[in-house]
Formats: C-alpha cells, sequence, structure tokens
C-alpha cells in the first residue's frame, strides 16, 4: 500500500471553503480512481496549514493517478488562497484503528528523518513499541505508519477521538518519541496537532 501526501499553506480564513472543495469535488473525482483506497484531510485553522493523503493499492496506482489528481490539486490550493503545495510520496508501514474516527477527532503527526538503512528498524518499532502503547491512551482511535525508505524518512499519526484526549496525552508522547528516536539515531522534523477534517481512508489493517 501506498500514500501520496500534499500539504498546503493555506489561508485560515478560506479553510472551511478549501474543505468542503477537498471533500465533495476532489475526493469523488479521487476515489473513482483505479487503486485508490481512500482520501484524509487534516487541518490547523490557527495557520491554514492543511494535509491531504490519497491511498492506493500499489505504487503503480499511485504512479498512474499522477497526471490526474494536478489539476485537482491546483484547484484546492487556490481555492486555500495558498501559492504553492509541497507533495510527498510513501509506503504505509503499518496502519491499526480501534474504531472510526467521529467528528471532532484530532490528530497529532510526527514528522521523522533518519538514516535509509534504519527505515525497517523503525516500522518494527512502530509496530511493537509505540503503537501497543498509544492504544492505552484515553481517545485513542486509529494510528499509522508510513515511510520513504529511499530518503529515510517516516511520518506517524496517532488519532484521537477529541483535542483534549490529543492533548492529555503530550507528556507521555514526548517521552516515548524522546526514548524511540534516540534509539534509532532519528531526528523529530516536526510534531503537529490537527484537527480531522474528514476521514475515508480504507486502507486493510497492516499492525
Amino acid at each position: 500500500m501506498h500514500a501520496r501526501t500534499t500539504i498546503v499553506q493555506g489561508n485560515p480564513a478560506s479553510l472551511d471553503e478549501g474543505i468542503a472543495q477537498v471533500r465533495d469535488q476532489v475526493m469523488p473525482s479521487v476515489t473513482a480512481m483505479d487503486g485508490c483506497v481512500g482520501i484524509s484531510m487534516l487541518c490547523d485553522r490557527s495557520t491554514g496549514r492543511c494535509i491531504v493523503t490519497t491511498a492506493w493499492e500499489s505504487e503503480d496506482a499511485m504512479s498512474a493517478s499522477a497526471q490526474g489528481v494536478m489539476s485537482l490539486r491546483e484547484e484546492a490550493t487556490r481555492t486555500l488562497d495558498a501559492a504553492t503545495s509541497d507533495v510527498m510520496m510513501w509506503e504505509i508501514a503499518a496502519v491499526h484503528r480501534d474504531h472510526w474516527v467521529p467528528e471532532g477527532a484530532c490528530a497529532r503527526v510526527t514528522w521523522l528523518s533518519g538514516r535509509p538503512e534504519t527505515a525497517e528498524r523503525a516500522v518494527d518499532m512502530f509496530r511493537m513499541a509505540v503503537l501497543p502503547r498509544v492504544q492505552e491512551f484515553e481517545g485513542f482511535c486509529a494510528a499509522s505508519f508510513m515511510v520513504d525508505r529511499e530518503a529515510g524518512r517516516a511520518v506517524g499519526a496517532v488519532v484521537f477521538d477529541s483535542r483534549e484526549s490529543c492533548e492529555a496525552s503530550r507528556d507521555a508522547t514526548t517521552e516515548m518519541r524522546e526514548r524511540v528516536t534516540q534509539e534509532l539515531g532519528a531526528t523529530v522534523d516536526a510534531v503537529e496537532e490537527m484537527e480531522v477534517a474528514f476521514a475515508h481512508l480504507h486502507v486493510p489493517e497492516m499492525a
């Protein structure tokens, strides 16, 4: 399974219009493409930053969709009042859901960089050390981990049923993140807590 993330630094004042466009126009078009298994959107209302993720059955299906999604991406970028968008490609390495994500959910997204040769070890640590721990947190809904093996990058997302639950887990998460990244020799590039605008990803369980 593979994924494409599109990161847009939009205008907070245009956020609701942008969410509506991605949900009502982009989502039907993308999910109708061969091999697509869903789409999600995260946003930060204070900054206008948005992350749209599309999931694909294979790398070939993701590559084949590149031309078709370009105009959709450009239109959404304009609606969000953003000048540019950044696109990243990933292998989906782990997915676990406790239950479906409700309205008002919040996600903590952690961006990591390290050595390409440690990618498999990072996946194993997420599955064996991180996932069992975050499942114990109050309000846990789902978690995923994606890697770019060639670049040595990774991104993990943990979704909670509310912002309050997400915030309550900060201290425990920080301690765990520091321990894991030290063991991996990885760098934490950014940690974001974002509203889940919608989540319609139908990626099978991969924990």
